[in-house]
């Protein structure tokens, strides 16, 4: 069995297919970034995506790249402040991607994720198809679009995206696939990856229900076809790669949270073929 020296065996599962299987930080919070790449290494995962949020560590890559040395974790993609709630974090909007792709180049990623704009930066969102294109093109990156779902408020549509929260119909090179944000807009999501071919570039394996509500479930609690996306992926040449994004922030007993992530790296690994 190989082993590291500082932190034990590497008890790290050889997968039979080349689609590596990563950990969203996102998915250990209110823990650490540090805590993700421990929880990482420990369940078996096959790297990080970091998320840059209000956490110190998040926004620096030499930190980052010592977490990723140290728990011999290789970070496939960082999540750029892009969300309602790091809109604080580094800036303008285009700084956002600006600098999220820098530390993607510098750390090896191969994939910046990011969100549509919001409808109030209309300016932003003008360009933002033709900008994303030439930062990546500058940085040698993917910078992949993520779908995301319709606001409702007193049970109507509240138009919260420019021009969409549907990557699908939009002239972006690469997209990420959320099930999560696919179930809360109602949308199949086998039919959506079928439709974006090679444009998908990116998934967070999570599940949801059509409730409404972002829920971030375990892939095989909610109502998505999350078994037949990564069955057809596995043998259809995809070469992005598949990163849980689960909600844990609930766990409450010891080794709760290592347990949900446990399960949903094993459902990656079962529907992408990659058990012995």
């Amino acid at each position: 069995m190989k082993t590291d020296e500082a932190n034990g065996p590497d008890n790290r599962q050889g997968p039979s297919h080349s689609i590596p299987v990563a950990l969203s930080s996102a998915s250990v919070y209110p823990l650490t970034v540090h805590d993700a790449f421990a929880v990482s290494h420990d369940l078996g995962y096959d790297g990080v995506e970091v998320m840059v949020t209000n956490n110190a560590t998040s926004q620096d890559a030499k930190a980052l790249q010592t977490l990723s040395e140290r728990y011999a974790q290789p970070i496939l993609a960082i999540h750029a402040p892009t969300l309602l709630l790091t809109q604080q974090v580094w800036g303008s909007a285009w700084n956002k991607i600006q600098r999220s792709a820098e530390m993607a180049a510098t750390l090896g990623a191969e994939v910046v994720v990011v969100h549509p704009p919001f409808r109030w930066q209309n300016d932003y969102a003008e360009t933002f198809a033709h900008g994303v294109r030439d930062i990546a093109d500058s940085f040698q990156i993917r910078i992949a679009v993520e779908n995301m779902y319709p606001w409702r408020v007193r049970g109507r549509e509240a138009k919260a995206y420019l021009p969409h929260w549907d990557p699908v119909r939009l002239d972006y090179d690469d997209v990420t696939w959320d099930f999560s944000h696919a179930a809360s807009a109602d949308v199949k999501s086998l039919a959506a990856v079928k439709e974006l071919g090679t444009r998908l570039r990116h998934l967070h394996l999570t599940d949801g229900t059509n409730s409404g509500k972002d829920d971030h479930l375990i892939p095989g609690h909610g109502q998505q076809e999350c078994v037949e996306v990564l069955q057809y992926l596995a043998g259809a040449g995809f070469d992005g790669a598949v990163v849980a994004e689960i909600s844990t922030r609930r766990a409450k007993g010891a080794g709760e949270r290592e347990e949900w992530l446990a399960e949903t790296l094993a459902f990656a690994r079962e529907h992408l073929g990659q058990l012995a």
